[in-house]
């Protein structure tokens, strides 16, 4: 249980599974595993309850880089929390492979790396370089689901 361990130091804690908004349906599966890889689908950044976490909106009109930052830190522990949900412990992951990072951005915003670090930079804390080093791409989209700032899904690779 060491990946919780560094949580619990940092005071972090991993939410509650999404709530999905009235009237909105989510047939699919927040992480599947398939030999040793663990695919997750697209999260955003929810509260400790599982709802969706404010401010929502577009980087570079309703949020500043910063709040898009502390968003998709927010999106790393929902990612975490599907992962423990699935896999029983953190510490099965062996390597974080791909990370595909969307952020809901007003029109000429071009910061888009900068938002998706707040995503990077707690895998790295917490995994370290061996483990949390990753592949990545940071796009700019028109719009997200519900208004939300930043939707990340990954891969990773997991011990039996």
């Amino acid at each position: 249980m060491r990946i919780e361990a560094k949580l619990a130091e940092l005071g972090l804690a991993l939410p509650a599974p999404m709530q999905a908004p009235p009237g909105m349906r989510l047939p699919f599966a927040p992480a599947r595993v398939r030999g040793a890889r663990a695919y997750v689908s697209g999260h955003g950044p929810l509260n400790a309850d599982g709802t969706l976490a404010a401010p929502l909106g577009k980087v570079g009109a309703d949020l500043t880089v910063e709040q898009g930052y502390a968003a998709a830190r927010l999106t790393a522990l929902a990612i975490l929390g599907a992962l423990k949900r699935e896999l029983g412990d953190l510490d099965r992951v062996t390597a974080w492979l791909r990370v595909f990072g969307m952020v809901n951005t007003a029109p000429g915003f071009t910061q888009t790396p900068a938002v998706i670090n707040g995503f990077s930079d707690l895998i790295l804390e917490l995994y370290g370089p061996e483990i949390g080093a990753h592949a990545r791409s940071a796009v700019g989209l028109a719009e997200l689901p519900m208004s939300i700032p930043v939707e990340i899904e990954a891969e990773v690779e997991i011990a039996g």
